[in-house]
């Protein structure tokens, strides 16, 4: 491939690694564009994206690329804050991290960039991407595609997403949902890197951003807290804390407010002498309750071994008689367990929130994933 005649456009953020991501591609010979994501952000929280456009203004005019912006405020708006609040409405503990990347990042932004000719996208993942003939994979699945993917042209090469190389800053988890038409297109220049390289890079490069602190948080929108926004969407109502007896032990403000293992936020007024940790094992919507535990989540006798997966994306189907290893939440422990279509067998039990993501490693190779039914 003569890099030279390949156009990439990269999401730059106002971030180091996405700045550093442009400067590696620059470096490398490709004819590189810079573009800001606008996204949408709720009015009452602190308007920080004009400083992180500026932030990114500055890197592309130090780097002296062209800049752009694409405006996914309604690509955002849909696909990932009005779902996640459905989601919550619903029960259910959506990862909003996984949708951004799915319906802006490799979705809005990737339309966006094809339509001015782009070869490519980059963005400042900690994730690595690599090519190998088709034969050395089993069959593969594209239950989860991108809006205009032709499923009759799979490409003759396929593409495998591996593990950052920086275990702590490895970002896999929320990518299972690329498939292999997206990985052809995109590239992750900073994937097989240390974050303390890519600090040193920035400083070589004399990047403006380079002793800029990481963003935290949700995608796009920072650190908030997700108790507090979901009650600006959802209306709420106190509700009774049970044991798993049924008794009535303490109150909450709204059972769509916990995930299943959570051990904060609810009241116990029904206290002793020596009052126990207590765990949410099960939520009733209808009835506005939720039920905790003494026992860790694993101990409930709600916790399970076997999961039912929605909106599959396996990039290589697992082999049943095979044990790999399951990430139920980022940077999470792995689990062992057995994959058989979109059944997880994990071989201990698990407390797994609906509408949680699941994510399948064979080591440091990323097979796929799936969300909790």
């Amino acid at each position: 491939m003569n890099i030279q005649k390949k156009k990439v456009f990269v999401g730059v953020s106002g971030g180091v690694d996405s700045s550093v991501s442009a400067a590696l591609l620059k470096d490398q010979g490709y004819d590189v564009v810079g573009v800001f994501i606008r996204t949408w952000t709720p009015e009452w929280i602190e308007c920080t994206w004009r400083d992180e456009r500026r932030d990114s203004m500055r890197v592309c005019a130090h780097l002296d690329i062209p800049f752009l912006e694409c405006d996914a405020v309604d690509a955002y708006k849909k696909g990932v804050a009005d779902y996640m609040i459905s989601e919550y409405r619903a029960g259910r503990v959506p990862n909003p991290d996984v949708m951004c990347n799915r319906e802006v990042k490799f979705g809005a932004f990737w339309e966006f960039a094809k339509a001015r000719g782009a070869d490519f996208i980059a963005t400042g993942h900690y994730a690595r991407i690599t090519k190998g003939d088709s034969g050395e994979l089993k069959v593969e699945s594209y239950k989860v595609k991108s809006k205009n993917e032709n499923p009759n042209s799979l490409l003759a090469t396929s593409y495998h997403l591996q593990a950052g190389a920086d275990s702590a800053k490895d970002q896999s988890y929320f990518l299972w949902t690329l498939n292999k038409e997206d990985l052809s297109h995109t590239l992750f220049p900073i994937g097989h890197l240390e974050k303390s390289d890519v600090r040193k890079l920035a400083e070589k490069y004399r990047l403006p951003t380079a002793t800029k602190k990481d963003s935290q948080g949700v995608c796009f929108i920072g650190e908030i807290d997700m108790k507090e926004f979901l009650k600006h969407y959802i209306e709420t109502s106190p509700g009774t804390v049970l044991d798993e007896s049924g008794a009535v032990i303490g109150n909450h403000d709204g059972a769509f407010l916990f995930a299943l293992g959570e051990r904060h936020g609810f009241t116990i007024t029904k206290k002793g002498s020596d009052d126990p940790r207590y765990f949410v094992v099960a939520k009733d919507m209808e009835k506005n309750t939720i039920t905790v535990s003494e026992n860790p989540p694993h101990e409930s006798k709600e916790s399970h071994t076997t999961y039912t997966l929605i909106r599959t994306n396996m990039r290589i189907i697992p082999d049943f008689q095979k044990r790999y290893k399951a990430q139920i939440r980022y940077h999470g422990e792995f689990f062992d367990v057995k994959v058989l279509d979109n059944t997880l067998t994990f071989l201990q039990p698990l407390l797994i929130s609906p509408g949680q993501s699941v994510v399948v490693y064979d080591g440091d190779l990323c097979l796929g994933g799936g969300i909790i039914q």
